[in-house]
């Protein structure tokens, strides 16, 4: 438990996310807000709802990959998706999947998500459905920065992005997250809302803005798309077509966000660098 949170009471418990009885007793009478971020099947939402109905406000953690272009396609698909514009929730997603599907598989994790989303909107609570789009933070398990901090550290003196650095993939830093969240717990509904930064720097902007936090004094190599080494370059924010989600539904509510994307990464960034600096 990090100490700024052990610091104003926040209590951590191992509970199972499968122990449906186990958070149940951890919840008791109930609680003003629930925020589920481990459910990726319909019947892992189906289990939870005795649970769900006890608290104020109950919040659902899904994902961007469930939506689908004008013809079908998706974030884990063949075939890059072309979104018309910035991405509101009522574009279509993918058909939900069932209970057999894996939901850790590329195949199968946006359709799950799906499949968990209909479970909590078909149960009558008041359960809010949030899809970010790529989380960075703190604490993150996979930190998106990492390898971009690691070369920087080492002193690489060149670093290549792909498409020329102009790909945008919207962030979601997790504080933003967290105020949407305490924005929707005083107004408990059924609905969906997209969770995004305000701002949606290309993967050139995010290095650039790394290269200067870290003083880093390397350039950036920019790559046409014809380079003869493909696989020079790759970067997690690369994307064939520009994904930006629509949060107009969010600010309407009275979100505010903590601040920007590029400048919110930077925690990101001194929290790897800090733990790369200590080994």
């Amino acid at each position: 438990m990090p100490a700024e949170l052990a610091s104003i009471n926040v209590r951590f418990h191992a509970v199972e996310r499968s122990d449906t009885r186990g958070i149940q007793q951890l919840v008791g009478d109930g609680v003003d807000l629930l925020v589920d971020l481990l459910a990726y099947r319909g019947a892992d939402v189906r289990e939870l709802l005795p649970v769900m109905a006890s608290a104020a406000t109950a919040v659902l953690v899904s994902s961007r990959a469930v939506y689908v272009d004008s013809f079908g396609r998706h974030v884990n698909g063949g075939a890059p998706p072309r979104f018309d514009g910035a991405i509101k929730e009522d574009t279509p997603t993918l058909p939900p999947a069932g209970n057999d599907v894996d939901p850790f598989s590329r195949e199968g994790y946006a359709r799950s998500k799906v499949a968990a989303e209909q479970v909590a909107l078909d149960s009558g609570l008041p359960v809010t459905i949030i899809r970010p789009s790529k989380v960075h933070g703190r604490w993150a398990r996979n930190a998106r920065t990492r390898s971009f901090v690691e070369r920087m550290l080492r002193g690489e003196r060149a670093i290549a992005l792909a498409d020329r650095g102009t790909s945008i993939d919207h962030l979601s830093a997790a504080v933003n997250t967290a105020a949407l969240i305490e924005t929707i717990a005083v107004q408990p509904a059924p609905r969906i809302l997209n969770s995004a930064d305000p701002d949606t720097p290309n993967a050139e902007q995010i290095v650039r803005a790394i290269g200067t936090r870290l003083d880093w004094g390397g350039r950036l190599e920019l790559l046409d798309n014809g380079d003869p080494h493909p696989e020079r370059g790759q970067h997690p924010w690369r994307s064939a077509h520009p994904m930006v989600l629509d949060t107009t539904a969010s600010e309407l509510l009275g979100y505010v966000p903590v601040g920007s994307g590029l400048d919110l990464i930077m925690e990101e960034v001194d929290w790897v660098a800090t733990h790369l600096n200590a080994r």
